[in-house]
């Protein structure tokens, strides 16, 4: 074993991806000592994409106060790289995990546009902003009303900048959006193919998992129609159905419709800046993972996403948990799946754990190659 790759997503929740690439790299000296180690902590435009783009790019970690999806303030934080980009994660002051109360009918994305008016004050002239993670399903208009676009009901009175306020939109008005915003590029990081609306949309899929009970599943996929039509009226242009457009809660959509920008794989992005298939050209192993390998993961998020552009190197994963049929892990280009948590042990018990037993299973994963 002459060159081995580390290159795993977060396990979200315990793990950070550059202490997991730490972790692992512990086992591997073990096993293959003369080994040379490339660690490459990687993320898909959720949890860790901003650790990831420092880890290669380098940069400055910018903290920033902003609002929760409920309103409340909270730290934060984002990438200032040297090129003048921005990188932010949505899921910083717009996510599942900010806060333990979840209601998706009044989860807002405001606290995101905050972090990004802060980008724009310092100067960035390029936003990258990763989608995944959210805990909001607002169509993006939280975000574009803290960069000063307006919301308005039949009345023209502000609407409630949230999922629930979607339904009584019928007016956007931008003439007070900031205006700096007129020469900075936006580039949204997405891992779903979802639509905006609809039986496969954000409302229907993901909305269940920010809190939402089926009533207001309906209700939030109303309002995310209604946002369409408005914005088909208002810019004379529809992306609705467009791969993505429903990422992070419609936030896809937001992205593209108030401030033309263009959707990216997460994954590619950061493997692109680390150069992977260069570095993976001499590899003998990649090894990447998560926290729970899942039916999700297997249509494009970090692990398959690394398989893809590992070339003729063999590839593993350590996650989590193992949700899907080895079969279409291979299929997909990962030989082998190891499971820090075989025995399914509630995850307060494995937070407590966590490194240990990915120790454990990283030094099986490399004593079967021996």
């Amino acid at each position: 074993m002459k060159k081995i790759i580390i290159a795993p997503d977060s396990f979200k929740g315990t793990l950070s991806s550059i202490e997991v690439c730490d972790i692992i790299e512990k086992a591997a000296k073990k096993y293959f000592p003369d080994a040379e180690i490339k660690k490459i902590p990687i993320a898909d435009g959720g949890e860790g994409t901003v650790d990831a783009f420092l880890s290669i790019f380098g940069g400055e970690r910018i903290s920033v106060k902003a609002h929760s999806p409920l309103g409340n303030i909270i730290n934060a934080y984002y990438a200032f790289l040297s090129s003048g980009e921005a990188v932010i994660e949505t899921a910083q002051a717009s996510g599942l995990t900010v806060e333990s109360e979840k209601n998706a009918l009044l989860a807002s994305t405001f606290g995101t546009g905050e972090i990004i008016l802060d980008a724009v004050q310092r100067g960035a002239d390029r936003i990258v902003l990763g989608l995944g993670g959210s805990a909001t399903t607002d169509g993006g208009i939280g975000l574009a009303a803290a960069l000063g676009a307006g919301f308005l009901d039949e009345k023209g009175e502000n609407i409630s900048l949230c999922g629930g306020g979607l339904l009584f939109l019928k007016e956007i008005d931008l003439s007070k959006l900031d205006k700096r915003l007129e020469n900075i590029s936006f580039t949204a990081l997405c891992d779903v193919k979802n639509p905006l609306f609809g039986p496969n949309g954000a409302a229907w899929i993901y909305a269940s998992q920010k809190g939402a009970n089926e009533s207001e599943v309906n209700l939030l996929d109303k309002g995310l129609e209604n946002l369409a039509g408005v914005c088909r009226k208002t810019f004379g242009f529809d992306c609705s159905g467009s791969e993505g457009a429903g990422a992070a809660g419609g936030l896809g959509f937001g992205c593209m419709t108030f401030f033309g920008g263009k959707l990216k794989s997460g994954i590619d992005a950061v493997l692109d800046g680390a150069e992977f298939e260069k570095e993976a050209a001499d590899a003998d192993l990649v090894i990447t993972g998560e926290g729970r390998l899942d039916a999700q993961s297997l249509m494009g998020k970090a692990p398959f996403g690394v398989a893809k552009r590992s070339g003729g190197a063999k590839v593993i994963a350590v996650v989590g948990l193992m949700d899907a049929d080895i079969s279409d892990a291979r299929r997909l280009g990962i030989s082998e799946v190891y499971e820090t948590n075989e025995k399914r042990r509630p995850f307060s018990e494995v937070k407590k754990t966590a490194r240990e037993d990915l120790f454990k299973t990283a030094e099986k994963a490399f004593a079967s190659m021996k």
